[in-house]
């Protein structure tokens, strides 16, 4: 089964595609261990200035595959690994970002969103929250707007992704908007790159030390309780959970 399509390579700029679209990118057990080791090979790699993280069809991520979840382990690390990479992960988004895929997302140093984006962190609706995913989220994007987005599920536009500070850029274009980006990367040494982003990355960095392991037995926890499993069983069935107004 193909989870990432092929790399491609272009005057130092390695594309990696999310390519799972029976579950819309949805973050498994396989896609994550996939990029993971995608990443790993970008790190490696001389030719490679930087990575730019995409996808097919018309979702980013829909967040963690109910299904086939990954080790909540190996979610802080893939996240981690993308803040910690030496080199600027950049993601282009044209489609829709839920839940978990917020947290990929925000783990990127750079990202545009085009008018077909929409974003919206459904966990609470689920009877969970976005537990480990705050780490790279909540020290982006504005304060207020983590409280609304966070305690309502609402669904949100790039314009309003790129004014919070999830995304850099909103563009009608996302290969216009990101052409000055990329050319701004290929001037730049690998090892000024490499020592800007660890300036960029600290805090992010310092919160991933400090709350991994609490934020990985709250969201366990969460997982386990009554209403997670009525709130992710609903969703399955298409209906609503038992605490709907």
């Amino acid at each position: 089964m193909t989870l990432l399509a092929p790399p491609t390579h272009d005057r130092g700029i390695t594309t990696l595609t999310l390519d799972s679209p029976a579950n819309r990118n949805a973050l498994s057990a396989p896609l994550v261990a996939a990029l993971s080791a995608a990443l790993d090979a970008c790190a490696a790699d001389d030719t490679v200035r930087a990575v730019v993280l995409t996808h097919t069809g018309n979702t980013f991520c829909a967040g963690a595959d109910l299904t086939a979840p990954p080790e909540p382990h190996a979610l802080v690390a893939l996240m981690r690994q993308i803040v910690a990479l030496p080199k600027p992960v950049v993601a282009r988004v044209t489609g829709h970002v839920r839940a978990g895929g917020l947290g990929l997302l925000a783990a990127c140093d750079i990202s545009a969103a085009g008018p077909g984006a929409s974003f919206a962190l459904t966990e609470s609706r689920l009877g969970l929250a976005p537990a480990v995913i705050s780490m790279p989220l909540l020290p982006r994007i504005d304060p207020r707007a983590a409280a609304r987005y966070y305690l309502t599920g609402e669904r949100f536009d790039a314009a309003e992704a790129a004014r919070i500070g999830l995304v850099t850029l909103a563009a009608d274009e996302v290969d216009k908007g990101l052409a000055p980006v990329l050319a701004g990367l290929r001037k730049a040494s690998p090892q000024g790159l490499a020592a800007s982003k660890e300036l960029v990355t600290a805090t992010v960095l310092s919160t991933f030390d400090q709350h991994a392991e609490d934020l990985i037995a709250r969201s366990a926890a969460l997982f386990a309780s009554a209403e997670a499993r009525e709130g992710m069983t609903a969703f399955l069935e298409r209906r609503d959970p038992a605490w709907v107004l």
